[in-house]
């Protein structure tokens, strides 16, 4: 039957899928930003449809909104699981990288906010600081918003956001770095690894550099970060001659390691002021399953 525009209207099954696949990008990256995790991201949203199929769209004022809050929600219930998961991972836990599209970094605080660094500095908060974080400083949500996402009282969001915001603000690099100089820092460090460069190497690597290797306990890994100029060339310089494709993961430029065509490793960097601060390598094959295609991140 039309309504009284002559349209006819559109059927609810097909208003509840249009309104989820056009937020679908945004409630992943919520998810991932929270999670550090793919495969738990897809399970949030996964909850997540089941529960918005269920809702009674004429009580809902704004859908976006309601449908962050339901990811939110779940990303929060997951994010606790997976704490207990981290507790006995062998060696160190990183975040599951993203091969993402150049024009990602377009969007400074979007690549800034999902790249391997801000990862972990997130994950020094605590559940409910992450998500308040998340939600506040890279998808700018008013108070009253987080505030029903989190089940807290809007003055109680205002301190939770300021003191994450402290936080992170004490943990992350003090001066945004471009693209073009994180590109050109991969790219000296990509011919200092391939030529066997030791010197070459040493003048791109903080003194304090840290490298971390995550292999899950599945592939050969550190079980400890590796801390030091020296003691990360003398480790990068058992894999010299190996060569190494360069890609874009989480927003930044970044390294694979290719065996037998298969992806073997993926290496991310934090660059500070033209120096490499911090080198991760994920090793782990549960964790490479999303460097094959791009991955849409949005806000």
């Amino acid at each position: 039957m039309d309504d009284r525009t002559g349209n006819t209207p559109e059927p609810l099954t097909d208003s509840v899928t249009h309104t989820f696949v056009t937020h679908r990008n945004l409630l992943f990256t919520v998810a991932y930003e929270m999670l550090g995790s793919a495969a738990d991201a897809e399970d949030v949203l996964q909850e997540t449809w089941l529960r918005w199929v269920g809702v009674d769209l004429d009580t809902v004022r704004d859908r976006r909104a309601y449908l962050v809050r339901i990811t939110t929600r779940q990303a929060l219930t997951q994010l606790r699981t997976l704490g207990r998961r981290k507790e006995s991972y062998l060696g160190p836990w990183l975040p599951e990288p993203l091969l993402t599209a150049p024009d990602v970094a377009d969007d400074v605080e979007l690549a800034d906010s999902v790249s391997m660094a801000m990862l972990l500095v997130l994950e020094t908060l605590a559940p409910t600081e992450r998500a308040v974080f998340v939600l506040r400083e890279v998808f700018d949500l008013g108070y009253e918003e987080i505030a029903e996402a989190v089940d807290k009282s809007p003055a109680a969001v205002r301190q939770i956001a300021h003191r994450a915001r402290a936080h992170v603000a004490a943990r992350r690099p003090r001066e945004a770095v471009s693209a073009t100089e994180t590109r050109r820092t991969v790219d000296a460090f990509q011919r200092a690894v391939e030529t066997g460069d030791l010197q070459r190497l040493l003048d791109i690597l903080a003194p304090d550099v840290v490298l971390l290797t995550d292999g899950g306990g599945v592939v050969r890994a550190a079980l400890e970060p590796i801390v030091g100029a020296d003691q990360v060339a003398r480790v990068l310089g058992r894999v010299a001659a190996i060569p190494l494709e360069p890609t874009h993961v989480n927003g930044d430029p970044a390294l694979i390691v290719r065996r037998d065509g298969e992806v073997d490793t993926v290496i991310a960097m934090r660059v500070d002021n033209g120096l490499i601060t911090g080198l991760y390598a994920v090793r782990n094959p549960e964790k490479l399953t999303r460097v094959d295609r791009a991955t849409a991140v949005s806000r």
